[in-house]
């Protein structure tokens, strides 16, 4: 978004919004909240999220409606009262763990990223979120990633990277992999491919070796 320069428009004129995953949360019972409360809930599941809700959103948003976004309070496990208002745009940006994991909201999409990021750098990256946004303490941090995160990043989330159109290894580092894609997000909407790119492709094609073509026999 800073690159693309849309930080710093009105959100009635940007043409790139952004959505996240993780304002889906479903609203939890009581016993759920006593659970999550104590670092007992798994947050990492499919069934965590409203995907109903998430399926609804992006047609809504596909045939061009202004959409209002859920607030999810991670300190209390609540839903808030107020919403996010995102207003048509003509490119889109829904970031999530599972994004990829149902076939009816991945079917949706019309470019599928895989940000791949060291186990380490995920771990770190956690434990000073949680601690400084959410209130919570290093060991309850640990005891949640261990039982819940971990196993369920292994099960539901890696096995998705099959689906996906682009695979960006070392994450926010990759600075030339986040320019193309920034670059591909302007050619949108800029209405085409750019010289470059097309020359890019070009390239490609001439010194990619040419496979014999085959034809269907009756």
């Amino acid at each position: 978004m800073e690159l693309l320069g849309q930080n710093e428009i009105d959100h009635h004129q940007r043409q790139v919004a952004i959505l996240s995953q993780d304002s889906f949360y479903k609203a939890l019972t009581p016993e759920q909240k006593a659970k999550a409360l104590k670092g007992q809930f798994n947050f990492d599941h499919p069934d965590a999220f409203d995907n109903d809700l998430i399926i609804a959103t992006l047609w809504d948003i596909k045939e061009g409606k202004t959409v209002h976004i859920p607030v999810y309070d991670f300190v209390s496990h609540s839903r808030k009262k107020e919403t996010v208002t995102v207003y048509p745009a003509d490119v889109v940006l829904f970031e999530g763990i599972l994004m990829f994991y149902s076939q009816e909201i991945r079917d949706l999409f019309q470019m599928k990223l895989f940000v791949d990021t060291d186990a380490d750098t995920r771990l770190s990256r956690r434990v000073l979120r949680d601690i400084r946004e959410r209130g919570r303490d290093l060991e309850s941090v640990l005891a949640q990633y261990i039982n819940f995160v971990k196993p369920a990043f292994e099960e539901f989330c890696l096995p998705t990277k099959k689906y996906a159109d682009v695979i960006i290894p070392r994450g926010v580092d990759n600075t030339v992999a986040i320019n193309l894609i920034v670059q591909h997000i302007q050619d949108i909407l800029n209405g085409g491919l750019t010289k470059q790119f097309n020359s890019w492709i070009s390239s490609y094609k001439f010194m990619k070796p040419q496979q014999p073509s085959v034809e269907p026999s009756s």
